[in-house]
């Protein structure tokens, strides 16, 4: 609809087009960046910018937003919490919303109720992964997008909902859509909140109704804290799965990540609602009780009899398609394995196989901590005089992965002329540094996941990350995989579990040390160490009782950081414990108390650096705190800093640097936590450092970079955008990479591109 009288010309700088829509708390405007792009920006009503106490919570959920920047959610492009009027400017989504669709044409059916149940689950395992909760999922915060569905409008909701309680305790929100305990207890919901959102939104989407429809708001409100749900029209493979995330009790639903492994076993056609029928009031306990119960303390009731479970499949050979003649690359989707414990239970309904997803892989660095380099992959810092690689020319490359519709970012390492790169859709690449051409290409078949990328590498080996596609065959929902590193040749796989995000807030669920690879088990109670060539297990070591634990590298040693399983579910680790680890056996020594929630970055001066974390409600607000630890000694030292500091953090040269969203990199002390200098580098949303010949190197998603002088921070030169991307999400790992003095930076959609540091392309 066109601007109306009293509408601005502009908000932060974007010229507005049109009035997407108002609601309770703000206006949505259709408007455009400075390259043409379409953005939604929402803009805050002054009633509610005028309470500190909103400006407060809708800073706090811009920050999360920003972190979530799934396949399925729209990312957030820009902000202004502190404008007069608060406005935050997310990806325009082209499309109908789920409530109009249904009024217009009805409910959905078959393959595209399916792909609609799909892809909300994996938009919810995106939201949850980084602690949001969206708190109002309903058919009007769903866009039916050409490229699949997206869920908007996470962020205020929350901000929102919070604020009304405190001053009013009135409830905002949808009451047909709502959790019992978003009605009774809204302060403490957590994200099988949003779980049974989605059940109730799925119902909706194959009837035409809700399954708490009444004529009134508080009639609806208490069906849905006391009342059984109305599903008999919702076709019955999907009713199973419905009825589970309908559970009054939250810890009855599945996770996210559990109810993503329940939706991809539904068939293809969902198939017509069967009233009555066989398996109607059956299948829900059986899930229930062999997935979703809360340990019993007693023995187990005796299951009804069910179907025999075939025995699983052949693991599946890789298949490798024939070197391209011009490019020499291989682009090799790695077959299946499908191990036996994952088999179905129920012939007639869904097929249940539980195994998080809820974080990611990084890879092994001797300095920083992050995803871009890998066990004795020569990513340090380039030395002076450093050599670029023979016949070296600058190049700009594509790598495509097994999902082209949902291109995401890379991270490399570098091993003399070979390049390593995994992430988004490729579970690794080896390229040549010296033009860019591809060697071979193992591709991902499955969405990837934010934050994700290459595990690491070793001499022969390299290890990636896979993603069951939407369709596969009942197998583990993603895999750490190794891969021969000169061949591109499948060597092993192992099914992975997630909870490092969790933990240490930074995905980092694998790790190559020298010649292993540490990874964690798919039900997440065990660290298991293989050989990377041969996969031999060299050790397990079990997670101390009622923990949660994520590998952490510290140069040559290992070191296991872990919470309790309380903390851990309710996005809340306050009070992390670190474990030595020894490299031979897997045993776990002595415990060590940190204050937290705390990031691991890297090691300095032979301690292990860990940024302490200032939280404002439930949200990180930046970094408040270093503390050093000397595992040897089990000693830990506390140094304040100055201010919080937001941002991207990173480490390198026995310093930590913090990049804003703003472009503002700070380098601070870690043994004191005393600012060695603030810069303005003109890079907005840059991860780093990389450090190099006497320079240091940020990057964004769009592909700008920033070298700057490690001495006072001055830049030294800046380099124009190579790919049409956000400038990135706060906490990602450094794009940066160093081939001797050739500067490998990984952008948006699977973009890479070099040149020599000594060269670098003239900004315009």
């Amino acid at each position: 609809m066109s601007l109306r009288g009293g509408d601005p010309a502009e908000i932060g700088g974007y010229p507005l087009e049109a009035r997407l829509g108002s609601g309770g708390m703000g206006t949505v405007f259709l408007a455009r960046t400075s390259s043409g792009r379409p953005v939604a920006i929402k803009l805050i009503h002054p009633q509610f910018a005028a309470d500190d106490e909103f400006r407060i919570r809708f800073r706090q959920e811009v920050a999360a937003a920003r972190r979530v920047s799934g396949a399925f959610t729209a990312a957030v492009v820009d902000a202004a919490p502190e404008a007069e009027q608060p406005w935050m400017a997310t990806t325009y989504i082209q499309g109908h919303t789920l409530a109009r669709r249904i009024t217009t044409k009805g409910p959905l059916s078959g393959a595209e109720l399916r792909r609609l149940a799909i892809g909300l689950a994996e938009a919810l395992r995106d939201i949850h992964r980084v602690g949001v909760i969206h708190r109002d999922l309903k058919p009007a915060n769903v866009v039916l997008s050409p490229e699949g569905p997206r869920v908007i409008d996470f962020g205020i909701s929350r901000a929102v909902d919070q604020q009304t309680l405190t001053v009013t305790g009135r409830v905002i929100g949808t009451p047909p859509f709502m959790s019992p305990e978003q009605l009774q207890a809204p302060r403490g919901v957590g994200p099988r909140s949003d779980v049974f959102s989605l059940g109730t939104l799925l119902a909706y989407a194959a009837t035409g109704h809700g399954p708490f429809d009444a004529d009134s708001p508080y009639i609806a409100a208490y069906q849905v804290v006391h009342e059984e749900p109305s599903l008999d029209d919702v076709p019955v493979p999907l009713r199973t799965v419905v009825e589970s995330c309908l559970a009054k009790e939250p810890d009855a639903r599945p996770s996210a990540d559990e109810l993503l492994v329940l939706l991809r076993d539904l068939p293809a056609d969902l198939g017509q609602a069967d009233v009555g029928g066989v398996g109607a009031g059956r299948t829900r306990d059986m899930i229930t009780q062999h997935h979703f119960a809360p340990p019993a303390t007693a023995a187990p009731a005796t299951p009804p009899p069910a179907t025999p479970a075939p025995v699983a499949p052949a693991p599946a050979a890789p298949t490798t398609t024939p070197a391209d003649p011009d490019t020499g690359s291989t682009d090799t989707p790695i077959g299946r394995r499908l191990p036996r414990r994952w088999r179905p239970v129920l012939a007639a309904a869904v097929v249940v196989a539980v195994a998080a997803i809820g974080g990611g892989v990084a890879a092994l660095t001797t300095g920083g901590f992050g995803g871009n380099s890998g066990g004795d992959m020569g990513n340090g810092p380039a030395a002076q005089g450093a050599a670029l690689p023979d016949g070296f020319k600058p190049w700009h490359e594509t790598v495509p992965g097994g999902r082209p519709d949902i291109p995401d970012e890379l991270r490399c390492v570098a091993h003399g002329d070979a390049l390593f790169c995994g992430g988004g859709s490729v579970v690794a690449t080896r390229i040549r540094a010296k033009d860019g051409s591809r060697v071979w290409t193992a591709k991902s078949p499955g969405v990837p996941a934010n934050g994700m990328y290459l595990v690491g590498a070793t001499d022969d080996t390299v290890l990636g990350y896979r993603f069951a596609a939407q369709d596969a065959p009942q197998g583990p929902p993603s895999e750490v995989v190794a891969i021969d590193a000169n061949t591109g040749r499948e060597l092993w796989s192992v099914p992975s579990g997630t909870q490092s995000t969790a933990v240490t807030n930074r995905t980092q669920d694998a790790v190559v040390v020298g010649s292993d690879v540490v990874t964690v088990n798919a039900s997440n109670s065990r660290f298991e160490a293989r050989n990377a060539h041969s996969g031999h297990v060299a050790w397990t070591s079990p997670f101390p009782a009622g923990t949660q634990c994520a590998p952490v590298p510290m140069g040559a040693q290992l070191v296991a950081m872990c919470a309790t399983n309380a903390e851990v579910n309710a996005f809340a680790v306050r009070h992390p414990t670190l474990y030595p680890v020894d490299r031979a056996s897997g045993t776990l020594g002595r415990p060590i108390a940190v204050n937290g929630p705390a990031v691991p970055m890297g090691v300095a001066n032979g301690r292990l650096v860990l940024l302490q974390i200032h939280m404002e409600g439930t949200q990180s607000a930046g970094y408040n705190g270093v503390a050093q630890v000397d595992p040897a000694s089990r000693k830990v030292t506390y140094s304040p800093l100055a201010k919080t500091y937001p941002g991207t953090p990173g480490l390198a040269d026995n310093t930590v640097y913090v990049s804003e969203q703003t472009g503002l990199v700070t380098a601070l002390d870690p043994a004191t936590g005393r600012q060695k200098w603030s810069r303005q580098s003109g890079v907005e949303g840059a991860s780093g450092p990389v450090a190099g010949a006497d320079a240091l190197y940020f990057s964004s998603a769009t592909g700008r970079v920033v070298a700057l002088s490690p001495h006072d921070g001055k830049p030294l030169w800046t380099t124009n955008p190579q790919a049409d991307g956000l400038t990135g999400d706060p906490g990602t790992s450094s794009r940066v990479t160093l081939a001797g003095r050739a500067v490998i930076v990984a952008a948006a959609k699977n973009t890479l591109f070099a040149f020599d540091a000594q060269k670098p392309p003239k900004a315009g």
